[in-house]
């Protein structure tokens, strides 16, 4: 008898210190799926915030409208914000390398840098791209 209560109470004592390690375990084991899950997803999101970038600069080369580039500039931000942050973080190292390469060495003006840079935040914020789209501009570049 008192063999069967040792053993009674030394499997309580286990399954009590087992259950919650086992517990600890598995919401460790959820907490890194979960973080893996939101590094691959933030890694989609850039990814596909890039190609709308490209998307919007090759658009822009493309279509060759005068005065168009802040459209273009608002559209890609956009269009990578919605993507979500990964998105947005694209948006934001692209626009600003492509500004910094433009106001450093291609030769256009600071002005011209500050204001495609507001139209870069205007279009990552959620504003909407049209406010700088110019009259005429074909809808295939929407």
């Amino acid at each position: 008898l008192l063999f069967v209560a040792c053993v009674a109470l030394y499997c309580a004592c286990a399954d009590a210190w087992f259950g919650r390690v086992g517990s600890a375990v598995r919401s460790g084991w959820d907490s890194a799926r979960e973080a893996v899950g939101s590094a691959v997803d933030r890694t989609r999101e850039a990814a596909q915030g890039a190609g709308d970038m490209y998307r919007a600069y090759s658009d822009m080369r493309e279509s060759n409208w005068r005065n168009s580039d802040k459209d273009f500039h608002a559209r890609g931000n956009y269009d990578a914000a919605n993507r979500g942050p990964g998105g947005r973080w694209a948006a934001e190292v692209i626009s600003d390398a492509r500004e910094g390469y433009q106001g450093a060495l291609s030769g256009h003006g600071e002005e011209d840098t500050r204001a495609d840079q507001e139209a870069n935040h205007w279009g990552r914020n959620g504003g909407d791209p049209n406010r700088y789209r110019p009259e005429g501009l074909p809808d295939r570049y929407r």
